[in-house]
């Protein structure tokens, strides 16, 4: 018995070795293009880092052109393309901000009403409806919104465009409230009424704040989603060289400026050092969303 005991013993320690190394090489393999991306946006875009990159708007064909033929006369030099991405950063915080302005107050309704409602057949027809929206493509939204918003005003403009990404943000906002308020312990609220709390109350100073830092999370993972989204701000906000702080007229955004830059050879270097910015803005609103989830959850 002892030998055939031993001799499982080893089979079984080499089936976990082999495992352990099944599992080491395949997270290797998933995570080294990730790391591969990442080291090429920084090493190709940091060159460009500099005050004007974040304080001017993007630079013209010519003006790149013309500081490329000025780096070529001296053998050696780096190329430092003029201007920077500070219209598509104005242009993104403000439709990033009026879209929250938008999406948030009916997102957190939303997910109060589906939470309280949770077996109703409207309320199901509510969820259905928003689950649907999370899976539809965001050049859709972009049509939607151009006929809806850009064709009644005769033209593209930044308000246009922050229709289209609070439309974005709702869905995962109600879902995000939804599943928050529902993690709550039933004898929360069943206290607060017992206590002759009005239900108004209740939700606003009892359940809201207990859920506080869900909600926070849920609102920041929708923000990072929709920093980044080009196809429908090419619909709606329809993009500009100059910086402007006009809701009623074309606005770009630093995914705009990404897809530009792409269509014209001489500003293809501002691809990265924009891409970097935008990498590490996405990166920071995750980075906080799971710290406060973190602090929750002890």
């Amino acid at each position: 018995m002892q030998p055939i005991r031993l001799k499982n013993q080893k089979m079984r320690s080499r089936g976990n070795k082999l495992f352990f190394g099944t599992n080491v090489a395949l997270t290797f393999i998933t995570v080294l293009p990730l790391f591969l991306i990442v080291g090429t946006i920084i090493l190709k875009g940091v060159g460009q880092i500099n005050w004007s990159f974040f304080t001017e708007p993007s630079p013209t064909a010519v003006d790149a052109m013309m500081a490329k033929m000025q780096a070529d006369r001296v053998v050696g030099e780096r190329v430092v393309l003029p201007g920077g991405i500070a219209n598509g950063i104005v242009g993104t915080l403000l439709m990033v901000v009026i879209a929250s302005l938008i999406a948030i107050p009916l997102g957190v309704l939303g997910g109060i009403y589906l939470s309280e409602a949770h077996g109703n057949k409207m309320a199901s027809a509510v969820r259905f409806i928003t689950d649907l929206m999370q899976g539809t493509p965001s050049i859709v939204l972009g049509i939607i919104v151009y006929i809806w918003v850009v064709v009644p005003l005769g033209n593209y403009s930044a308000l246009a465009g922050a229709v289209s990404l609070a439309i974005m943000m709702l869905p995962l906002i109600v879902r995000s409230t939804e599943e928050t308020l529902l993690r709550l312990p039933k004898s929360m609220k069943e206290s607060a009424l017992a206590l002759g709390t009005s239900y108004r109350d209740t939700v606003l100073k009892v359940l809201l704040p207990s859920a506080s830092g869900g909600l926070l999370t849920g609102i920041l993972l929708a923000v990072s989603r929709i920093i980044g989204e080009t196809a429908p701000l090419m619909m709606t906000a329809l993009g500009s060289t100059h910086i402007s702080w006009d809701l009623m007229t074309p606005s770009s955004a630093v995914p705009l400026l990404i897809w530009e830059f792409y269509n014209d050879p001489n500003l293809i270097d501002m691809i990265w050092s924009s891409s970097l910015f935008l990498l590490v803005l996405v990166l920071t609103l995750n980075i906080i969303a799971k710290r406060i989830a973190a602090k929750r959850a002890i």
